[in-house]
């Protein structure tokens, strides 16, 4: 599941190109092993943790046990609006690829709300239904995925038109000017590989198996990711890459599968990419509904939200909570794009505004929680290293503050907008704004219903 958000064929065919196509770098192999390195570094504090803190609200609960309920009540505002970001911006790329699938294979010409409403109906039915079975159909999408990008990578290695080279992975390539827009979009290729903490209360193993599975997959994506950005570099030639992915963007895998592969491989490689983003929209819709359940278990939102299906165990209430908000969103981008005859309105405005609102505040919530780890494990001198108490999250938190700082700084970049203009401050605070209030109505509840104040972030606790 944490894989599945992560999207291995939506990241190497549409987020690499992108990132090379934008900031110019030929470094961005390298910012996948830089990111890894500091995410393994904060999951080594965030899997000590989860052995005690067992809650479907992750975030929300980890730092209101770390920092205080008031700055957690914050940050769970601010992950339910970044999670929903992420998962309603898939929505508009699905709608985009899907529709152009369907007119490239069939001729069929449907608009990308339509397609996007197609996902949006699966996506709800998988919502309600028990997770083991979500994560056995997106195991075999996210393992075809990998086979995909797998033959990609060997096709890219075998032609080779400059060599083989470390280009890719020298430190001038990607610390040059350009590399905090470099490291903000990479960062959005590991989104949600802290979710398996939210599945804590229904693993068979909760003080052992979401420590792990993070530790592992974060391990997997580093890895993956800075190998095929590489073989991208080398299958297109270093001196070529930035110009063919300027020139042909999220096509660019395709392409040159297109000039390298059989016609059905390529056929293939396009349904995988479909598939790829439906299983980012299934991951990041179940982190949503547990979200929603953990808030309303907490009643700080209101308690019929923590409604589960009797027989699948499901946050179903939670689960619906989400459609209904991406169905709404939807329909207001359809809505509102009917008159653009931009075929790629839904990229260039739901995806991209949404998905890096997203990021913005997911890698806030990740730098508090690192801190929260500090705080948290101090008092467990005991049974953790200082290496594991407070060097690795604390260097972890360092590192995720500074690249908040580079996403903020590069956000104009990152939404593909000259200069400072209305959305490059309006968007963040969309993320930002609830955070605030959640705080503020911590801080009133403790005056008011100390009570409810006392529960917030305490569900499924062990302490």
């Amino acid at each position: 599941m944490i894989i599945a958000a992560s999207a291995p064929l939506t990241v190497v065919a549409g987020g690499v190109p992108s990132n090379f196509a934008v900031t110019g770098l030929v470094g961005i192999p390298l910012s996948f092993v830089v990111l890894g390195i500091v995410l393994i570094l904060f999951a080594i504090g965030y899997a000590a943790m989860s052995r005690h803190v067992h809650n479907a609200g992750a975030f929300f609960a980890y730092i209101s046990k770390g920092l205080g309920k008031p700055v957690g009540m914050g940050a769970a505002m601010t992950a339910l609006v970044a999670y929903n970001a992420m998962q309603i911006g898939i929505a508009g790329m699905f709608g985009f690829v899907f529709s152009s699938f369907l007119d490239s294979l069939f001729g069929i010409s449907w608009s990308w709300w339509v397609c996007a409403l197609i996902a949006w109906v699966i996506v709800g039915i998988m919502g309600v239904l028990r997770v083991d079975f979500s994560a056995k159909v997106l195991g075999i999408i996210v393992g075809a995925e990998f086979l995909v990008v797998i033959v990609f990578d060997i096709i890219g290695l075998a032609h080779s038109p400059e060599g083989i080279t470390t280009d890719g992975f020298a430190i001038d390539q990607l610390f040059a000017p350009g590399v905090g827009a470099a490291l903000a979009f990479s960062i959005a290729a590991f989104m949600g590989f802290e979710s398996g903490a939210i599945y804590n209360e229904e693993v068979k193993d909760p003080k052992r198996t979401a420590g792990r599975a993070t530790v592992i997959a974060v391990s997997i994506i580093a890895v993956f990711y800075a190998f095929s950005a590489w073989a991208m570099v080398v299958g297109e030639g270093a001196t070529k890459v930035i110009v063919r992915s300027q020139q042909f963007g999220p096509d660019l895998m395709f392409v040159f599968l297109g000039e390298h592969a059989p016609v059905w491989f390529v056929d293939l490689a396009n349904l995988l990419f479909l598939t790829s983003l439906l299983a980012a929209l299934v991951a990041f819709h179940n982190i949503v509904a547990r979200y929603v359940f953990a808030l309303g278990r907490d009643r700080v939102l209101p308690a019929g939200l923590a409604r589960t299906s009797r027989r699948t165990g499901a946050p179903v209430a939670g689960s619906l909570t989400q459609s209904g908000l991406a169905l709404v969103i939807i329909l207001v981008f359809a809505v509102v794009g009917s008159g653009s005859d931009d075929l790629l309105f839904p990229v260039v405005t739901l995806f991209t505004w949404l998905t890096n609102m997203g990021a913005f505040g997911l890698v806030l919530l990740m730098a508090l929680t690192a801190l929260a780890v500090v705080g948290f494990l101090r008092t467990k001198a005991g049974e953790y290293s200082l290496w594991t108490r407070a060097i690795a999250p604390g260097l972890s938190a360092v590192g995720l503050l500074i690249l908040f700082v580079s996403i903020v700084i590069n956000f104009n970049v990152l939404i593909g907008t000259e200069g400072t203009t209305v959305l490059s401050w309006l968007l963040p605070a969309i993320v930002l704004v609830p955070g605030l209030i959640g705080t503020i109505w911590a801080l009133v509840l403790r005056s008011s219903s100390p009570n409810l104040y006392a529960g917030i972030g305490s569900g499924g606790s062990l302490g």
